[in-house]
């Protein structure tokens, strides 16, 4: 029977249409099914006329609602199957169902080059089935997982697969919710990869924090090629974040960052890296959202003349750098601070004007006498103190004000001086632990054998490239010292046990043996940094000795 025969008789018994379209394309090396309403047992109909089929190697089944058990028909087809090369399975429902019986095939197929899984609906727990399943596939170079669902989770389980893959050279995030620990994990994993040249993360919500793991794994990721970072809420800072990343990398060539919420200061940060790193290889910077000025535009064709190669897309001449206006200080601190340096009263000031005493003046003679003095205020603050000594408008103004103010003014200043500083420490601390915890779920994903030690490239084991763990990032590693003096690897999830390297990490006998000489420079160390301590030990040794020397001299026999 030919294959268009044991189509329809499948289609006979499973009880569904034929697709006329199918068979009158049979002989052509791509089936397009798109949108053809299949639904499960269609494919199942497909799926028996293709067990044999050899002309097939492009097949594209999108939007026919094939759901969990159309996947189930589909793998049983392709364990037989070694002619699809390209398989398009987008929106069909596929959901937790269709991802482990995708990743269980992807195990056993040895020819599928290409897999496309757009809106399936997967979340953050499927994620793990395509990462087991990568681990040990170096064959698919291609895999499109946009549109769908991972978060926190499904960041840490993508971050391993691109850890412990070695073939997957496309890959497509595009429209999902990794962000915060999600986007640092999968950076992660990007920083191990040594294989992936085109990355598309836009509308994923990156955010700073993500471009500032982003920029760490840029500078030792040296195969990446094409970048898209379009809106994923990155600020000016995230920019700069992500060009400390750019001026060690020597291999991106696309930069994708439009519709994010970058400015021209963000703008010229990105051309001055350009400008500023000989070996960038950066073509392309699309920020096409953005509204440059003229000081960019000159920058940009500076830039070009190092760099002839150099493309950047904006929005147009017209944008402008918001300065803030500069903010004046207190005018009755002003005035506290120029009596205080001249080391004069306020009566001392104004006693030529008020020479009753009273401390109560008219506003016209007030700011007469402090315009002609060589208080550094201007008119505007001049204006405000005067508002300020006269609130109920009587045109008197009483400049005790200045005096009674003095210590809530001092407070007031200290409280944003600590106000500033708490700011400046929150923003540190918040970097830190980014970077600590980038720093912890590399370590997850790295042998130590393998670790990179410096920007540029990742080095490998003499023995051989060595395949990562695929232990999730909540149950990071730890490396302790033993008492045995031996190198322990010690797990903090109860269920996960790592497996034993090729490379043993124990000291041989000759190494934990120490040398004498260093031992007893050690010890003298800790014998000088605690002399009284030690002092009072060999007392009490001493006092022991005679007691014991006075027993046995009282009790002879019993020596």
């Amino acid at each position: 029977m030919s294959t268009a025969d044991v189509y329809l008789r499948a289609c006979e018994l499973v009880g569904v249409v034929p697709v006329s379209y199918f068979i009158r394309n049979l002989g052509n090396s791509t089936m397009n099914l798109n949108h053809h309403g299949l639904g499960p047992l269609g494919c199942k109909a497909l799926a028996i006329a293709l067990v044999t089929d050899m002309h097939i190697n492009k097949l594209e089944l999108v939007g026919n609602h094939l759901l969990g058990e159309g996947a189930k028909y589909l793998v049983e087809m392709l364990k037989a199957n070694l002619t699809i090369q390209s398989l398009d399975l987008s929106n069909n429902h596929l959901q937790t169902g269709g991802a482990e019986c995708i990743g269980r095939m992807l195990l056993e197929n040895i020819s599928i080059k290409s897999v496309k899984l757009s809106g399936n609906g997967f979340t953050e727990d499927d994620a793990k089935f395509f990462a087991d399943t990568l681990a040990s596939n170096y064959r698919v170079k291609e895999l499109d997982l946009s549109h769908n669902k991972f978060c926190g989770g499904g960041g840490e389980h993508l971050g391993q697969m691109l850890a412990n893959n070695e073939g997957l050279e496309v890959l497509d995030l595009s429209w999902n919710h990794l962000r915060m620990k999600g986007a640092v994990a999968f950076c992660a994993g990007l920083k191990a990869n040594v294989t992936l040249k085109h990355l598309n993360l836009s509308w994923n919500g990156f955010g700073n924090e993500g471009a500032l793991s982003l920029g760490e794994a840029l500078k030792f990721n040296n195969t990446l090629v094409h970048l898209d970072l379009s809106n994923n809420r990155i600020t000016n800072e995230g920019v700069g974040m992500l060009c400390r990343g750019l001026e060690c990398n020597d291999t991106l060539r696309v930069l994708l960052l439009a519709y994010n919420s970058i400015t021209v200061e963000g703008a010229l940060t990105l051309v001055n890296v350009v400008k500023n790193t000989p070996k960038s290889a950066l073509e392309e910077i699309n920020i096409s959202n953005v509204l440059v000025n003229e000081n960019f535009v000159k920058l940009l064709e500076l830039t070009c003349e190092e760099h002839p190669s150099l493309e950047v897309q904006y929005g147009g001449v017209g944008g402008f750098i918001a300065k803030k206006a500069p903010k004046r200080p207190d005018p009755m601190k002003v005035i506290q601070d120029y009596l205080d340096k001249r080391k004069l009263r306020l009566w001392d000031f104004f006693r030529n004007i008020d020479k009753d005493g009273t401390m109560q003046v008219p506003v016209a003679d007030f700011r007469k006498a402090v315009e002609q003095s060589s208080i550094p205020l201007d008119r505007f603050q001049i204006e405000r103190l005067i508002q300020r000594l006269d609130r109920d408008g009587t045109g008197m103004v009483d400049y005790r004000g200045l005096a009674d103010t003095r210590k809530q003014m001092m407070r007031d200043h200290r409280r944003q001086l600590r106000k500033a500083e708490s700011r400046e420490k929150k923003e540190k601390q918040k970097s830190d632990r980014i970077l600590k915890t980038f720093q912890s779920a590399v370590e997850a994903v790295t042998p130590r054998g393998s670790l990179v030690m410096s920007p540029g490239g990742a080095k490998e084991d003499s023995d051989g490239p060595q395949h990562f763990s695929a232990t999730p990032l909540s149950s990071w590693h730890h490396i302790g010292m033993t008492n045995s003096s031996r190198y322990s690897v010690t797990n903090l999830s109860a269920g996960h046990h790592r497996p034993p390297s090729s490379r043993s990490y124990m000291l041989d006998d000759s190494d934990a043996e120490l040398d004498p000489g260093k031992l007893s420079r050690t010890a003298n160390h800790l014998t000088r940094s605690r002399p009284a301590l030690n002092k009072t030990k060999g007392k009490k040794k001493k006092k022991k000795g005679k007691k014991h020397a006075d027993k046995s001299s009282q009790n002879p026999t019993e020596t």
